[in-house]
């Protein structure tokens, strides 16, 4: 760009001291942004006092008999605070907002002074309960049918992806008590196949779920058409100003009833998480399945694409894992469910929006594949496990950019999520020795093998009885976990840790139960390829496979002498292992152009 000419024109002045000159400069402000040095640390808010409740029973709460039957036969004893402190209220007949976590015993709070106000001689609707999701949907429809048991009502829930002329001669054959969704409940409203001319009693449940999920509009719709001596109950786990909002535009003088409850879910739950370099999420959580060995387990991802992808890459690793998601219609979320509840299923993979209204009490883990969104996200996740007083695992796979968000995460919820190191190929080995030893103690204690006793005792005659219970154990452990060894350690990648700096990892494919020793990789590699004893680095022997660190610039040099040489007297596969945290164009990482071996189970990819 051309140079204007100054044809003889005074530059202007210069603000401030002149670069040349010798007067000091002036001190730079400080950044406002910065903290400053008198302001106080983060402090957790401190936690609320729990509510307290008497000691009561069902009976003197009110209840009819056969209402209190029907408690009876499902074993229900003790009413818990929020049924404590609300179903007097719904009874009188006066509006009501109870605030309370989920797994509290919402259900029976509204839905057992619903029952009573029923009329079972009426075919019309007299009942409506808003639900939130299809699953929370037909669970609210099941537990109030089961309280139902003596009342002679009707239960109806309706909701998307279930076909609607089923709805339709449902509603048509009478139902006293609808459960839906709002957007069909709104849809049968429009097609006239639902009537709330005669509902007495209207029930909003997780309030502040359907407003998260956008049905606020559909909402104040329903309630706008519902009679003006209705009853409503609002029920919530948050009391959001959006919430408070519609409350004040609908109840009239409501009683508000708020149960903080003894134990916070996050307070019986074990936070961990681990940090996965980038792509190696998938196995990542492998390794983390194999070494938590967990109950029934729910996964989390972000999108339904991902659910369908990590679910099916789990099942050909040979884990009993079921997808649920929004692109499931509602027949096959029902089946997920079910072989999940059943103990068929041991991992649940799951959207966020698909898990929401699940109320499982038995998920002992629950495993945040991508790192959630926001506090309130991850707090319902983990909400899953540690419930009814059970202790639970909530654990965490962070890629190292996620670290600031997790941190966030530790601020808002006042807890620390500890950090846990992510288990070695060695580590789930000896995890599964150990198990295999505890089954087999199991099995002495059980003393189901007298059949075998007399095989045993002529064995014992030729050898020694410690070499034939050894012998027994080796036949066992290798019908177990042998075709288990070639899926996750001949194939797998070398290991989650990194070689030191200037080293690479070679794998070989013979491994401890082939009697490898040290000195054998030591003798092989400085024989055949020429190295030096101290050139050598790490040796990592498993129970089918070992890994040798050598200098990078020796890598396939050494690769090559192995494979044309024999170890222990038979040649053995030998090739450059792939070093799960190295970044792309580090050592032993594939060039540009090249593409890695896939696995077994990525066959689709």
């Amino acid at each position: 760009m051309p140079t204007k000419k100054n044809n003889g024109a005074v530059p202007p002045k210069r603000k401030g001291p002149s670069p040349f000159s010798s007067a000091a400069p002036k001190p730079k402000k400080p950044f406002k942004g910065k903290p400053k040095p008198d302001r106080p640390p983060f402090e957790a808010p401190k936690r609320p006092e729990p509510t307290v409740v008497e000691d009561t029973t069902f009976a003197e709460l009110g209840l009819q008999e056969s209402t209190l039957k029907a408690l009876t036969d499902l074993g229900f004893e003790i009413p818990t605070p929020i049924q404590a402190l609300a179903i007097p209220v719904l009874i009188t007949g006066g509006d009501l907002i109870g605030i309370a976590q989920t797994g509290t015993g919402k259900t029976a709070a509204f839905g057992l002074p619903l029952i009573e106000k029923m009329d079972s001689s009426s075919p019309t609707t007299q009942a409506l309960i808003l639900a939130p999701t299809r699953e929370l949907a037909v669970q609210v429809a099941k537990g109030i049918h089961d309280f139902a048991k003596y009342a002679g009502l009707r239960v109806v829930p309706v909701y998307g992806g279930q076909p609607i002329d089923r709805q339709f001669r449902a509603l048509k054959s009478g139902a006293h008590i609808v459960v839906g969704t709002p957007g069909r409940v709104l849809d049968h409203l429009r097609r006239g196949s639902l009537k709330l001319d005669g509902v007495k009693f209207c029930v909003l449940d997780e309030a502040d779920e359907m407003m998260a999920l956008g049905f606020t509009e559909d909402m104040e719709a329903i309630l706008a058409e519902l009679p003006e001596d209705r009853q409503l109950a609002f029920f919530s786990a948050t009391m959001a100003p959006r919430v408070l909002a519609i409350t004040n535009k609908f109840l009239r003088n409501p009683q508000r009833v708020e149960i903080i409850a003894k134990q916070r879910t996050l307070e019986t739950t074990n936070q961990t998480y681990y940090e996965v370099p980038p792509g190696k999420k998938q196995e990542a959580l492998a390794r983390v399945l194999d070494m938590e060995t967990p109950g029934s387990t729910i996964v989390f991802c972000r999108t339904r694409l991902e659910t369908a992808e990590l679910s099916e890459s789990l099942q050909l690793q040979g884990y009993n894992a079921e997808p649920i998601h929004g692109d499931m219609n509602q027949a096959e979320r029902e089946r997920v469910l079910r072989r999940f509840r059943d103990g068929l299923a041991d991992l649940l993979v799951a959207t966020d929006v698909a898990a929401r209204g699940l109320d499982i009490d038995n998920v002992t883990h629950v495993i945040n594949y991508d790192v959630p969104w926001d506090v309130e996200q991850y707090i319902h996740r983990i909400g899953r496990t540690g419930r009814a007083g059970r202790k639970g695992d909530a654990i965490t796979l962070v890629y190292h950019r996620e670290r600031r968000q997790l941190a966030n995460i530790e601020r808002m919820i006042g807890s620390r999520i500890e950090p846990a190191r992510m288990p070695t190929v060695a580590d789930i080995a000896s995890r599964r020795r150990a198990a295999f030893v505890d089954s087999l103690r199991e099995a002495l204690d059980a003393k189901e093998f007298d059949a075998l006793l007399p095989s045993v005792a002529e064995l014992a005659e030729e050898y020694d009885a410690l070499e034939v219970a050894a012998a027994a154990m080796h036949l066992l452990w290798k019908e177990r976990h042998q075709v288990e060894h070639v899926e996750t350690e001949e194939e797998s990648f070398a290991d989650f840790g990194q070689p030191e700096m200037g080293m690479i990892r070679i794998y070989v494919g013979m491994g401890r139960q082939d009697g490898l020793r040290p000195g054998d990789l030591v003798g092989c590699i400085t024989n055949e390829a020429g190295l030096i004893g101290k050139q050598i680095g790490v040796i990592d022997i498993l129970d089918r496979a070992a890994f040798v660190e050598v200098p990078a610039t020796e890598g396939q040099r050494v690769v090559d002498a192995l494979t044309n040489a024999k170890l222990r007297n038979r040649k053995v596969k030998v090739r450059l292992a792939e070093p799960a945290f190295s970044d792309p164009g580090s050592a032993g990482a594939p060039r540009k152009g090249e593409f890695k071996k896939p696995r077994k189970y990525d066959k689709k990819r």
